[in-house]
């Protein structure tokens, strides 16, 4: 893969939809506590940036999910590969996600969750690739929708490649 990678949506673009998507959450749970819940790994950098954007108490816990291995589609196949270290009975969870696009995965883990019995879930994520979709997930806070190409940055990367960068990019 080469490493010509076309801006797609800028470190600027980025950071004012996390504020926009923090302040909704922040309207939305007034008067509650959220229970972020991250997808490792490419989840962690939306994460921790909407979690300083929230304004009611946040906690949060990791979870790893595989259903890609070092391939760029998605195998369908989903495994569990760390689990939650702490209980969601009762809390109203917000699964943050850095991007969205067959369904598969996000369908598969608000089924495992709900079992948890958590008061609520909802999802969150940066970029969603409806175009993709092949199992319907409601999700209800998207930062940015794009078009059906493989993106790199923040958080996203190509074999653990590209995850660093403030940016989303279009590796050409």
């Amino acid at each position: 893969m080469s490493d010509n990678i076309k801006v797609l949506v800028t470190e600027e673009e980025v950071d004012r939809k996390i504020e926009e998507i923090g302040r909704k959450i922040s309207e939305d749970y007034a008067g509650k506590e959220v229970h972020l819940i991250c997808v490792l790994k490419g989840g962690v950098f939306f994460m921790c940036e909407l979690a300083k954007r929230i304004t009611v108490p946040v906690s949060m816990d990791f979870m790893s999910i595989s259903s890609y291995g070092n391939a760029t589609e998605s195998s369908g196949v989903v495994r569990i590969t760390k689990d939650l270290d702490d209980s969601l009975e009762g809390k109203e969870v917000i699964i943050v996600e850095d991007i969205i696009d067959s369904g598969r995965t996000l369908s598969y883990l608000v089924d495992i969750l709900q079992k948890r019995n958590p008061k609520s879930i909802t999802l969150c994520t940066l970029l969603d690739k409806p175009e993709r979709r092949v199992v319907e997930v409601d999700v209800q806070y998207v930062g940015f929708c794009i078009p059906d190409e493989f993106v790199v940055g923040y958080g996203l990367d190509y074999q653990q490649k590209y995850r660093n960068l403030p940016y989303i990019g279009v590796v050409q």
